[in-house]
């Protein structure tokens, strides 16, 4: 976790029926892969019945009455294949249903699954099972028959959806956001913030619609309700308001929730234009209701809710603080409605069920929101849409009075022109490329919080899209960028070269440009040990930087500091100072002594030291470096971590593990409490410390860390990471020592 470590540098319609609709995809310019059905629905259907013959016309005729409410069904004859089958679902909630025999056998192995949200026996004998049934929650009920089943499901299926919405929790001021790192946000905030921003810029057309529809289609092609809806919405989308088609009962509201949900990048595209069209339809109602001076009183709404026990630790911690709804909201002018859907959903013991009591002042708010009776596919009354993302100050958090199992949430909608929210915006735009224009954006901001399997999906669809010569290499270039990510050293370079030689077609060979490509290829070999290579990458960029820069140019500052690592790594130490001292003294020049990048020239300068083996030097350099990143005003905390890292280290080396331990320990408490939960740097902090308990001799600790590093880099990492596959190697030794 050196903070050293290098980072690529950025450059800068009439006809009906499915005969119609094959027609159209034949003529689509662009075929995408089928959509998996998991990503339109949260919930998924499990079927284990080991009588299950889909060659039955009676089973095929239940699995199509089972459609009608669940898109995605699995079916299962064998226990252990489902129960596999449930174990690796992640993204969505289950319903099983279960035969009686068999249920008995599996409902004990499945039912403390979080991603296991309903149980249903369906079996002859409804007696012979209901005792054994009766004493698992999360079993609805013995069934004789598909219907009842199919009632019940529609039921659970509208409450999951509805309960569906991410939530983000908030620091509580300005300062305390603008102190902490950019990791530390929810990255579904910033997703969904940033993906706001551009489905309301980038302009749409009936194409748009016509994509959309087609990917639907090749999705659901095997449900026949699901088809007429999407021929009704393709004949007649501009004939209703998009409030009417989000309220209708159909793939359109889960799919949406869905999408936004998991961050589903091959869907957000092809649905962000109903995004836009639902943001503005709210809008239009909001000017409609409340422009009138009678109609700015401040008002209470509610919302029942189930939030999971760790969002609710969570929420406690956020009292005075923010919470964000990351989708369009809706919610209730009746207490009773509300109230009962959140005593429904704390039957769940995976929920907490909550009651939110919210105050609105039209006269403050600037997010829209509009009551949606008169314009609802269902005609609810008084329920109230918010447009995506709407946040609110939280107040007061307590159990209900007469009813301990829900908690009421006092909260207040908060206004754009809110100081804490104008300043978390204000430094989430400066932190998201602003510059950078529709998806694009969306992708650099992917790289930037740590998605980049997303980020690089999303590239590689826009590379299937029309664009400019520069357009292509620079989305080259980023690709690159997501690849060193990664670890897969060779794909970056492979991309850097791709998008290095569509720019060397149009410009001079020593054009400023160049230099970060030649960084960044030269930053991939060196992390692939070919020094060489890495070398003459680097003596390409410094050459074109020194004909074009000022001698004390900042940017020949980093160069230097890259080729001192370079050196360093090499193990030519008296090179590699060299390198180190230009750098920094640039650095000291053009930047103020407190600037975090005289704290990164001290930091490298330590780490050579420590590979040379002079640790008083070692340890002076990185105390350099954490004095300068605890004077600054506004301290980078995994900047802190890294020094305190660092330190470990050296002491570490030295032997004086007390000392090394101390340090490692007050790095890791540093990053637990800036980064999110499965942060790559979490684990390698976990490994530092396992490495320091080994050395000591503590094999037990050596090995939990270990294991904690393990687990971290699992979620956090490609399979074929270099720092995972070390962090297992250490774990399969002190195992085998133990």
């Amino acid at each position: 976790m050196h903070n050293t470590k290098s980072i690529p540098t950025s450059s800068k319609t009439a006809a009906t029926g499915t005969t119609e609709f094959t027609s159209l995809l034949s003529k689509s310019s662009t075929v995408a892969p089928r959509i998996d059905p998991r990503r339109l629905q949260n919930v998924i259907l499990v079927w284990l019945d080991n009588s299950i013959d889909k060659n039955c016309a009676d089973c095929q005729h239940t699995i199509s009455q089972l459609r009608q409410v669940i898109t995605n069904i699995n079916t299962f004859t064998d226990a252990d294949q489902c129960t596999q089958f449930i174990q690796n679902i992640t993204e969505n909630k289950i319903y099983l249903i279960v035969s009686g025999t068999i249920g008995q056998l599996i409902v004990p192995c499945v039912h403390a699954m979080s991603q296991v949200d309903s149980i249903f026996v369906f079996c002859s004998n409804r007696k012979l099972h209901e005792q054994w049934a009766g004493e698992w929650p999360k079993v609805k009920g013995v069934y004789t028959g598909i219907p009842p089943i199919c009632d019940a499901l529609k039921q659970l299926v509208q409450e999951r959806e509805y309960n569906s919405i991410p939530l983000s929790f908030l620091a509580v001021n300005s300062a305390d956001l603008i102190e902490k790192n950019f990791d530390n946000l929810d990255p579904t905030f910033v997703y969904s913030h940033v993906l706001k921003e551009i489905s309301l810029a980038v302009e749409f057309n009936e194409k748009s619609i016509k994509d959309f529809l087609n990917r639907c289609y090749e999705a659901l092609y095997d449900n026949e309700r699901e088809l007429r809806f999407i021929e009704k919405l393709r004949r007649h989308y501009r004939d209703q308001c998009p409030i009417w088609w989000y309220t209708n009962r159909c793939f359109l509201y889960p799919m949406l929730n869905q999408t936004l949900r998991v961050m589903d990048i091959e869907m957000i595209m092809p649905i962000s234009f109903f995004i836009g069209d639902l943001h503005r339809d709210i809008q239009r109602l909001h000017l409609k209701q409340y422009t009138h001076d009678y109609s700015n009183k401040p008002f209470t709404i509610y919302r029942g809710h189930g939030i999971t026990k760790s969002d609710f630790q969570q929420l406690n911690k956020t009292k005075n603080g923010l919470i964000s709804f990351n989708n369009f909201l809706v919610t209730n002018k009746d207490i009773l409605t509300s109230l009962r859907f959140a005593q429904q959903v704390a039957r769940n013991p995976d929920l907490v069920g909550v009651l939110f009591i919210m105050t609105i002042d039209p006269a403050q708010s600037t997010l829209p929101f509009a009551l949606i009776s008169e314009v609802s596919h269902t005609h609810a009354e008084n329920e109230i849409l918010f447009s995506m993302h709407s946040i609110f100050r939280v107040h007061d958090i307590k159990p209900m009075t007469g009813n301990n199992h829900i908690y009421e949430i006092r909260v207040t909608l908060v206004s754009n022109n809110d100081k804490d929210l104008r300043a978390l915006y204000d430094w989430i735009r400066e932190e998201t490329f602003p510059d950078e224009k529709g998806w694009n954006r969306l992708a650099m901001v992917f790289t930037k919080i740590g998605q980049y399997d997303k980020a690089e999906k999303l590239y590689e669809i826009l590379l299937n899209q029309p664009m400019t010569e520069p357009q292509r290499a620079t989305t080259f270039h980023e690709l690159g960028r997501v690849k060193y990510s990664q670890g897969a050293y060779k794909d970056a370079i492979m991309y850097y070269q791709r998008a290095l030689e569509i720019r060397q077609q149009t410009l001079p060979p020593n054009h400023i440009d160049f230099a970060s490509f030649y960084n960044n290829i030269g930053l991939a070999y060196k992390s692939m040990d070919d020094y060489s290579s890495a070398l003459l990458y680097y003596k390409k960029a410094l050459d074109i930087q020194q004909q074009s820069l000022s001698g004390h140019h900042l940017n020949l500052g980093a160069s230097y500091n890259n080729i001192g690592n370079l050196y360093d790594n090499m193990g030519d130490h008296i090179k590699a100072l060299a390198a180190h001292e230009k750098a920094l003294n640039i650095r000291l020049q053009e930047l103020p002594a407190n600037h975090p990048d005289v704290a990164f020239s001290y930091n490298s300068i330590g780490l050579l030291y420590d590979n040379m083996g002079d640790y008083p030097k070692a340890l002076a350099a990185h105390e350099k470096a954490l004095y300068i990143r605890q004077d600054s005003s506004s301290p980078n905390q995994t900047d802190l971590a890294s020094s305190y890292n660092n330190i470990g280290n050296t002491y570490d080396n030295m032997g004086n593990y007390e000392k090394a331990l101390a340090s490692y320990e007050k790095s890791l408490e540093i990053l637990q409490k800036t980064l999110p939960a499965n942060h790559p740097d979490l684990a390698m902090s976990h490994y530092n410390i396992a490495l320091v308990y080994q050395n000591m001799g503590s094999y037990s600790k050596a090995r939990l860390f270990y294991e904690q590093a393990v687990e971290i880099g699992q979620n956090s990492l490609p399979p074929n990471h270099p720092h995972l596959e070390l962090y297992q190697k250490n774990l399969d030794e002190i195992k085998r020592k133990l």
